[in-house]
């Protein structure tokens, strides 16, 4: 199976999100700030009351609704910040091996990538894992870093998820 696709700043962008919303390490950092900063709200509140000698209402009450906003608002916040940084990423340096034409050639040993920039060849026991959302395949080499095949660019993704599916599966 050969895929010819483009790969753009969209891509990279919807690869990293999909990885911090899929990362164990990153849920866990995400549920401790989201749950850490209301309970340090109610404490500064119950501080407040203590050192300071104001009614408890006075403070209990800001703190709280700030906590409880917080809580709700917090992993949207992080999701945003983690586009925007990796906006700004892209955006630094030269990217011409990331993004722009590619070319990916699925043989019984493995997978090539051509780019711009060089090619790259890796057997299907170098495919840590497989991940899959509505925008895109990632084939990760690593922990941190995977192969991008957006789906806008292929005509049946149905048989390209099968296909992967099956070869990662059986490594």
């Amino acid at each position: 199976m050969e895929l010819n696709y483009k790969l753009t700043e969209e891509d990279y962008i919807d690869f990293n999100l999909f990885h911090a919303k899929n990362s164990k390490a990153v849920k866990k950092q995400v549920t401790m700030q989201r749950v850490l900063v209301p309970v340090m709200y109610i404490i500064l509140a119950f501080l407040g009351l203590v050192f300071l000698d104001m009614p408890f209402l006075f403070l209990f009450i800001p703190f709280l609704l700030m906590g409880i906003l917080w809580f709700i608002f917090y992993p949207a916040y992080f999701y945003r910040l983690i586009k925007r940084n990796s906006t700004k990423m892209m955006r630094e340096g030269k990217n011409e091996g990331v993004l722009g034409a590619h070319k990916m050639i699925f043989t019984e040993d493995g997978l090539r990538e051509i780019s711009p920039k060089g090619e790259m060849s890796i057997s299907w026991s170098g495919i840590e894992s497989f991940g899959e959302d509505p925008s895109g395949f990632y084939l990760y080499n690593s922990g941190m870093s995977a192969l991008i095949i957006p789906k806008k660019e292929l005509g049946n993704s149905e048989e390209v998820s099968r296909f992967l599916d099956g070869k990662i599966k059986s490594i």
